[in-house]
């Protein structure tokens, strides 16, 4: 008995710390209007060490994907990706127009000056998953760097 709570206590332990080696930087969500099914949440990220962020959640939205928008030819197209590298170090950008959160099915309006809470799931290089939940603001524009 007191084994099983010893390895219960280590891997909650481990999955903390894994989860404080991803940042994240200038969470917002795009504010929605009565009747909107999908909007958008953007960040910035940085891994310690390496990892990818492999699924998001929350409770506002049906579905929650990373998706990433690309020109291929002329034309501007939206797919969803399995999962985001976050190499080590190096600062990934889910903005507008490039990698992003897609929030579909939403179950509520986003109202301005509310908060969203996002939960990230991370995946390192050994395949240890993590989580991470952020709440993010609601705002009709890019919110300004350090708000």
């Amino acid at each position: 008995m007191k084994f099983e709570i010893l390895i219960t206590t280590l891997a909650l332990t481990s999955t903390a710390l894994f989860a404080q080696t991803v940042e994240v930087k200038d969470a917002w969500v795009r504010a929605s209007v009565q009747g909107q099914m999908a909007s958008g949440a953007f960040m910035k990220l940085k891994s310690k060490d390496g990892a990818q962020l492999v699924s998001v959640s929350t409770p506002v939205a049906g579905i929650a994907e990373v998706h990433e928008m690309k020109m291929e030819g002329d034309v501007m197209k939206m797919r969803a990706v399995p999962a985001l590298d976050l190499p080590a170090g190096t600062t990934v950008e889910l903005k507008p127009g490039g990698y992003h959160v897609m929030l579909m099915d939403l179950k509520t309006t986003l109202k301005k000056d509310s908060t969203v809470p996002l939960t990230l799931v991370f995946k390192d290089a050994k395949g240890v998953q993590s989580t991470l939940t952020v709440k993010a603001p609601v705002s009709a524009m890019p919110m300004a760097h350090g708000q």
